[in-house]
């Protein structure tokens, strides 16, 4: 157990201002940012034209059942201990992400191939618009997109997107930084230089710090939700939440930190927890990146038809 004294050292007050400063930054962005409105088949048609969206349902139903799989096996060994370190929060998180997707897309492609298939024209229409809205930017990006729908933007406005679906959306943009935060420290920073006798690496924890990245990109591939830059702050608020669940849990008698670099006592964690703090621009930035460049080749490929 931490002594009284523990929580009295410098550290511990400059340690904290490297999350209650970026949790106020990340509330004001919410709160004064605002993205265009989401769409329905957003959530459930693929980016690619002519793909039936029953490929990404079954994608999502299949992504779910090996992450459930994966996080199942692991609570049979670890018990729920295992939910100590963010690695299985972020892929719990990764797992309702999946979870989401496949009742959105069962339910619309329930719904609407009751109805009819999807046309070209309108399948090119939705394409066009989700493009210019993530190539543009700011205002005028919006600005062209609205003289891009013309008369059809009445018809998709009564398709917008409820509160399961903005949910799902906030969650994706979420497991999006948080994924490569995982594996980047895992296999760059605690695989070659932690030696602890209670680490080791075997085949369930190299799923668990591999799949949930390569199934997320999988779904980002056919997916078509944007990704505006501003939506970090949810990842940032993500870890800032299980930076003081630790602290809770240690200020209530939990003395092992399960990663060292959170450790307060050292003189060094003011620098650990900076520099885990400035992490999250790249590994938000990074998956951004991956999604211009996503609709960067569907605009070469729409402009050539």
């Amino acid at each position: 157990m931490l002594e009284p004294g523990y929580w009295l050292q410098w550290q511990v007050f400059v340690c904290s201002l490297s999350f209650i400063i970026p949790i106020i930054g990340a509330l004001v962005v919410l709160f004064k940012k605002r993205d265009a409105p989401l769409m329905a088949t957003d959530l459930w048609m693929p980016c690619w034209r002519g793909l039936h969206p029953g490929w990404l349902l079954g994608f999502r139903v299949f992504a779910l059942c090996a992450l459930t799989g994966i996080l199942s096996k692991m609570i049979v060994v670890d018990k729920f201990y295992a939910f100590y370190f963010y690695t299985q929060w972020t892929f719990t998180l990764v797992i309702f992400y999946f979870v989401l997707g496949t009742i959105v897309s069962a339910h619309a492609c329930w719904e609407y191939f009751k109805k009819g298939s999807v046309s070209n024209d309108e399948r090119t229409t939705f394409l066009r618009r989700d493009i210019e809205e993530n190539m543009g930017h700011g205002s005028n990006g919006m600005e062209g997109n609205i003289k891009l729908q013309g008369n059809h933007e009445q018809k998709e406005t009564k398709q917008r997107a409820r509160f399961l679906g903005y949910t799902m959306q906030i969650v994706y943009q979420t497991c999006a930084g948080a994924v490569v935060l995982t594996d980047v420290v895992f296999w760059l920073v605690i695989v070659p230089f932690l030696n602890d006798d209670r680490f080791s690496l075997n085949l369930l924890m190299g799923s668990m710090h591999s799949l949930n990245a390569v199934f997320l990109l999988l779904d980002t591939a056919l997916n078509n939700m944007r990704f505006p830059f501003f939506r970090m702050a949810y990842f940032v608020l993500w870890s800032c939440i299980y930076v003081i669940f630790q602290w809770v849990i240690h200020a209530c008698g939990v003395s092992w930190w399960p990663y060292p670099f959170l450790e307060l006592s050292t003189p060094w964690a003011p620098l650990w927890y900076f520099c885990l703090a400035l992490v999250h621009i790249p590994c938000y930035g990074i998956y951004a990146l991956i999604v211009k460049l996503k609709y960067y080749f569907l605009h070469a490929g729409v402009s050539s038809n």
